[in-house]
């Protein structure tokens, strides 16, 4: 298949937008009247961070800011740059202002890779304005910048691209005669550009090189140059989903499965645990998240849950895959339609408070133990009633926190499922003692 002559430049590159008005996506930042917008359009320069995922228009972005304000334009790679190329880039960025009188902008791509030190070495020239700084991250920059960083820029937000304005891009790559494959005459049926675009999970410059690759394998039929089914299927065999086992996808698609399954949603819980399968997550990891759940959303409201999810996990070790998914799927469905009571996970949290607070609180003489005699002459234990010789097998009255401790009533079981009966028996339990104290 012939290739245009600017072979050496990817076609996301040659393809990259020059004007707002060739942007596609992100209208919630870039639509007429929002403020990123009017500062590209009035030229006015400030440091910012563009966070987003991959292929949403953060590079061009800043070149587009760069080329609209007359600014130089310097980048640098967190990934590669050390604190000795950052001040080379102000060193640049001084002569550019003392010599030409314009403003310089330091895009860096993948910020988030920065360490303090290398935040700590520009942050002076952002303060003073030397430098305009554009950061580029796919990470939250609430957790990977600097605080002293994060003050002195603006942070917008970009979004994944749409199927809809995937097929926009596709198409414009196909109809450009410059910089696209315009004046290849490519052929691309709807449904499989609409494929190309289902694959590239909200990317455009993944769309564009699945089109790239594409059209490279076309073939010709009639003189005409088609993209056929078998090839679209090829280039889009494999994982496409983004899933980056560590950062802010991989603990948002946690997070959704978590609260899918605490919300009572079965379909919604299924939908997040093969999303976290499907791009690659460990599933002995989920299941230790799974059988969490249990204990923190259902507890004692149905018991069975927390079996199942350490059945789960056990079925995973034992089987691994295909199996061990299917087993996890079996838990989280169970425990998204049981019974919900965080009663439990409550009441271990105010103890946990309780313990800090009191500290070190002897132990009770009477429900000390008591292996020497020493111990026996000093009492431990004397005072003990044992429950199973006390009627209903219960030791009415008795006490056992620590004397100076106020008597607490952490577990407050839900009116849900098991934790009914549990709740009808504690109250039981609490009319024997005020009977025993009154007597």
């Amino acid at each position: 298949m012939p290739k245009q002559t600017d072979t050496w430049r990817p076609l996301a590159d040659r393809m990259r937008p020059q004007s707002l008005d060739d942007f596609t996506g992100q209208t919630h930042i870039l639509g007429p009247g929002k403020p990123l917008r009017s500062a590209i359009e009035e030229g006015s320069l400030h440091s910012m961070v563009l966070w987003g995922p991959p292929g949403t228009g953060k590079t061009t972005l800043a070149k587009l800011f760069a080329e609209q304000t007359h600014a130089e334009f310097l980048t640098l790679s967190a990934v590669l740059a050390g604190v000795k190329d950052i001040r080379d880039a102000v060193a640049t960025a001084q002569r550019i202002r003392a010599m030409e009188d314009r403003q310089t902008i330091l895009f860096v791509d993948e910020a988030h890779r920065f360490n303090k030190a290398q935040q700590d070495a520009f942050l002076p020239y952002v303060e003073d304005g030397t430098l305009i700084f554009i950061g580029a991250t796919t990470e939250n920059p609430s957790f990977e910048l600097n605080s002293a960083l994060l003050s002195r820029v603006r942070t917008y937000v970009l979004k994944r691209l749409d199927p809809t304005a995937l097929c926009t891009i596709i198409d414009q790559a196909l109809e450009n005669r410059e910089q696209g494959l315009g004046s290849l005459r490519i052929e691309l049926a709807a449904e499989l550009r609409d494929r190309l675009a289902e694959a590239a999970d909200g990317d455009a410059r993944r769309a564009l090189n699945l089109l790239e690759i594409a059209s490279d394998l076309a073939e010709t039929d009639g003189g005409r140059a088609v993209i056929p089914e078998h090839i679209v299927a090829e280039v889009i065999t494999g994982g496409t989903r983004r899933f980056d086992k560590g950062g802010d996808v991989f603990y948002d698609q946690i997070s959704a499965l978590h609260k899918s399954v605490r919300g009572s949603n079965p379909d919604a819980a299924l939908y997040w645990l093969v999303r976290m399968l499907d791009g690659g997550c460990d599933p002995l990891y989920i299941a230790r998240r799974v059988v969490r759940m249990a204990s923190e959303d259902i507890g004692n409201a149905d018991p069975r849950a927390l079996t199942l999810g350490l059945a789960a996990w056990d079925v995973q070790e034992r089987l691994g895959s295909p199996e061990g998914e299917l087993a996890l799927a079996q838990a989280v469905v169970y425990m998204a339609c049981a019974a919900k009571s965080n009663a439990v996970y409550a009441a271990y949290n105010a103890a946990r408070s309780d313990v800090r607070k009191h500290g070190s609180l002897e132990v009770p003489v009477h429900l000390r133990n008591a292996p020497t005699r020493l111990m026996k002459e000093l009492g431990y234990g004397k005072a003990y009633r044992y429950a199973h010789d006390e009627p209903e097998a219960y030791a009415a009255g008795e006490t056992y926190l620590p004397e100076d401790m106020p008597e607490p009533h952490y577990y407050q079981p839900a009116l849900r499922g098991l934790e009914i009966r549990i709740s009808e028996k504690l109250a039981h339990l609490r009319e024997l003692d005020r009977d025993y104290r009154k007597s």
